[in-house]
């Protein structure tokens, strides 16, 4: 599945269809980046190394768990129960986090992902949302199900 992100802006999140499954992609900006090690301490799995290390694959194995990391591409599927979170990236406090720092907020089991997909802590949520296999073909394009290695 092939992807323009031309039209993505800074900020902003498009939901895209790979095998029937909601995948988020979301154009980080130097701010919502900024949050992400701050946040590390309240995570489950922030080097995604422990149990979520299967969530994404080797290439996205670090903080940003992406390739580019204004680029975030995750699965949209909370692994509680597979419910679809609701992209929450205002910087501020909300309801359901006094200290929230942006992210993916599920409304039905009230789990909470930050803004590179990684869980938090004392969530029923037990994993980091997946990283789907992807690659850039351009600086605008990705394709969706295909490892970098796979598409040379």
């Amino acid at each position: 599945m092939t992807q323009s992100l031309a039209k993505i802006e800074a900020g902003q999140m498009l939901t895209v269809s790979w095998r029937s499954l909601p995948v988020f992609v979301l154009n980080r900006t130097k701010a919502q980046l900024a949050t992400l090690p701050m946040v590390d301490s309240r995570l489950v799995d922030p080097k995604s190394t422990g149990a979520s290390a299967d969530q994404q694959p080797k290439y996205a194995q670090n903080e940003a768990r992406s390739i580019k990391p204004e680029w975030l591409v995750v699965i949209g599927i909370c692994t509680h129960l597979g419910c679809v979170p609701d992209f929450v990236p205002e910087i501020k406090p909300e309801p359901f986090d006094p200290e929230w720092k942006g992210g993916f907020y599920c409304p039905c089991h009230k789990s909470r992902y930050d803004l590179a997909g990684r869980v938090y802590q004392g969530v029923p949520a037990p994993k980091n949302l997946p990283v789907p296999p992807y690659h850039f073909i351009d600086d605008s394009t990705i394709q969706i199900g295909v490892d970098p290695k796979e598409a040379a």
